[in-house]
């Protein structure tokens, strides 16, 4: 697939960067469309501004610190409206703490999906960070349980191929008020465990 990967730095470029091993042809884009040019000419991939990854891919994984979001959604949603979008955003400090408060209260994927109301948005990857997912690329154990969600089935049929294309496991949640569960504060958040075991955790099976 052509895949965009808008915020390539720890996590969204150790994804993007697995994927580009895996055969997809990834864009990785941030602020600094020129810090990622040595990457994807290693990877024979591709580095650009936001607005062009988000134009190239038919799949968009979102890493960016969330405070960013409201902005980039202003500016890229109609590029991403039918698209299928992966939420990686996490509130964080230095997120002004009233506002962490309030996307979390709200939930983050209901958040993220009321900024991108016209994207086939999935909650995906945001559980997890780039260590966990390298070692599970690398084989190193059993594989990594990804949890995600999505009101949209087909978009998340398409995440579950993609969280295995990145040497993982998913593990499908629900729709995205189900995303709490593994939210920060949530039973999933950073649980790195397998799949059957992140199931038992998540109380799924």
């Amino acid at each position: 697939m052509k895949i965009g990967v808008i915020g390539a730095g720890w996590l969204g470029g150790t994804v993007g960067e697995i994927w580009a091993k895996a055969g997809h042809e990834v864009m990785f884009s941030s602020r600094r469309p020129e810090a990622h040019v040595s990457r994807a000419q290693r990877l024979r991939a591709w580095a650009g501004t936001t607005q062009e990854a988000a134009d190239f891919g038919e799949v968009v994984l979102i890493a960016i610190p969330y405070r960013a979001l409201p902005d980039l959604a202003k500016a890229l949603g109609p590029i991403l409206a039918g698209k299928i979008v992966l939420d990686a955003c996490n509130p964080y400090t230095p997120d002004p703490p009233a506002f962490q408060q309030a996307i979390e209260a709200e939930g983050v994927a209901l958040a993220t999906a009321r900024l991108l109301p016209d994207a086939r948005l999935v909650r995906a990857f945001s559980a997890v960070d780039a260590t966990a997912v390298e070692a599970s690329a690398e084989n190193d154990g059993e594989p990594l349980g990804v949890p995600i969600s999505s009101d949209d089935p087909e978009a998340l049929l398409v995440a579950e191929a993609l969280v295995r294309d990145a040497g993982c496991e998913p593990v499908a949640v629900g729709g995205l008020a189900a995303a709490r569960s593994f939210q920060r504060g949530g039973p999933g958040f950073r649980a790195h465990l397998s799949a059957p075991a992140l199931r038992r955790r998540l109380r799924l099976d």
